[in-house]
């Protein structure tokens, strides 16, 4: 009988159980840390979103919409959305002046200005989850891929698509989940889906955006129609994140383009969320023709173009409502300027401004966080000329603060949701106003856990 080594034995024992009391304390260590870690905090709506949810918005004669889910980056929710546009729409549009633009941007910039072949539809497809920018040449085959695949389903000149992507920047776009549900796409079009192709280009966002206008025009009614999507990296440098309208009007697309670059600067170029201008901005605009009102021109071009202004206005709104971790709509309207230049030059450096958007979010009416943003901006300024207000409210003027002012009436304004900010500089006639909201502790979260 073969003799036992105990001590041998007894030395293995010791090890498996110190292995076990190892993992059994890692376990609990493990479980311990997963309790104690911060849950990631589910999507709320943005308490300044419009109470009433989306809005009924009317069908456009000309446009179907549908959309899809395609994974891109998100699970378990549509991602990708596709417009159809009738043969002869005529087509405008605005972009970031970013020199890092992406290649959907590029790819979109130069089809409007081609020459556009007789009586050829359009289309837009949008893809959320990865914006195709600083992708190099990988980025521009996939908008080449993309934009081909649809053009080919729709049977119309690869030249008459427009895409946008919007997301993560830098990473190249996983094409093929999209062109893959392009038949899907196409069998789903329907006339009636614009809400739908709202929720699919959303990233951050908290709501989808939408508006509506009518004009009357000669022998009808012309309708008009935009969705937006837009919640940070929201400076823009032509529009916002990225906005498409639409209407039924009879006009050209020269005519178009004129309307949109006259009124884009008092709307989506006055807005700011964190003075971040994003890779993707696009603003498009698409005239179906379809109305039975005569040609927008005279006095219903006039009206037309006043519809136009209200609802880019209306949608560049809902973008700072919708501010990633806002809590607060604020207005900074800048008058008494030397000139227009520098009345934006002092409204963007209060709008921008950490210090006067923090102490908003903590609804502290600290005015010399304003003073500080004016003396700032590089405008002409002089103390003894400057005039605050928090809305109806004389904060301080002349050089100093207001001997009637009271420093619970700035605070008591300062609980509302909706806030305006006054600063006069006493120099001139120019004038600006910009939109932005505060910064709070969400808006940190949201953009470290981005791409987690």
């Amino acid at each position: 009988m073969p003799k036992t080594d105990w001590k041998a034995e007894a030395k293995a024992l010791k090890k498996k159980v110190k292995k076990l009391k190892a993992r059994v304390m890692g376990e609990e260590v493990g479980a311990a840390v997963a309790a104690a870690a911060p849950a990631k905090k589910a999507k709320a709506v943005s308490p300044l979103a419009p109470k009433d949810g989306f809005p009924q918005l009317p069908v456009i004669g000309g446009v179907e919409f549908a959309a899809v889910e395609a994974g891109v980056r998100y699970q378990n929710r549509k991602d990708v959305m596709l417009v159809r546009l009738a043969a002869g729409t005529a087509m405008a549009g605005v972009f970031t002046r970013s020199s890092t633009r992406s290649g959907c941007v590029r790819d979109c910039q130069a089809k409007l200005a081609m020459k556009v072949p007789a009586g050829a539809g359009a289309a837009i497809v949008v893809n959320s989850g990865n914006s195709n920018a600083f992708t190099g040449k990988v980025g521009d085959e996939a908008v080449a891929a993309v934009t081909g695949a649809v053009a080919a389903a729709l049977d119309i000149p690869a030249s008459r698509v427009f895409s946008s992507s919007t997301g993560v920047i830098g990473e190249p776009l996983p094409y093929e989940k999209i062109t893959s549900k392009v038949p899907d796409l196409v069998e789903s079009l329907r006339e009636d889906a614009i809400e739908m192709a709202a929720h699919a280009m959303m990233t951050t966002d908290t709501f989808p955006k939408g508006a509506a206008a009518t004009v009357q025009g000669e022998g009808g009614v012309i309708n008009i129609a935009g969705i937006a999507k837009g919640s940070g990296m929201i400076a823009p440098d032509m529009a916002t994140m990225l906005v498409y309208i639409f209407t039924d009007a009879k006009i050209s697309a020269g005519a178009l383009q004129k309307m949109l670059s006259r009124n884009v600067d008092a709307t989506f170029n006055s807005i700011t969320v964190d003075s971040d201008t994003s890779t993707s901005d696009t603003l498009l605009v698409a005239a179906t023709g379809a109305s039975p009102a005569a040609e927008v021109k005279g006095a219903v071009a006039k009206a037309f173009e006043t519809a136009l202004r209200g609802l880019m206005m209306n949608l560049a709104h809902q973008v700072i409502r919708d501010g990633e971790g806002a809590t607060k709509f604020v207005e900074v309207r800048v008058t008494g300027a030397k000139d227009d230049a520098d009345a934006s030059r002092v409204a963007f450096a209060v709008a921008n401004s950490p210090l006067v958007k923090t102490a908003i979010a903590g609804q502290d009416p600290n005015w010399g966080r304003i003073v500080a943003a004016v003396g700032k901006s590089g405008a002409e300024a002089d103390r003894d000329r400057l005039t605050i207000r928090f809305g109806n409210i004389l904060v301080a003027e002349k050089g100093w603060r207001n001997p009637k002012y009271r420093e619970e009436d700035g605070a008591a304004y300062m609980r509302g949701e909706d806030l305006v900010i006054g600063v006069d500089l006493g120099l001139g006639r120019g004038k600006r106003s910009v939109w932005t909201c505060d910064l709070t502790n969400r808006y940190v979260e949201i953009n470290a856990d981005y791409r987690s």
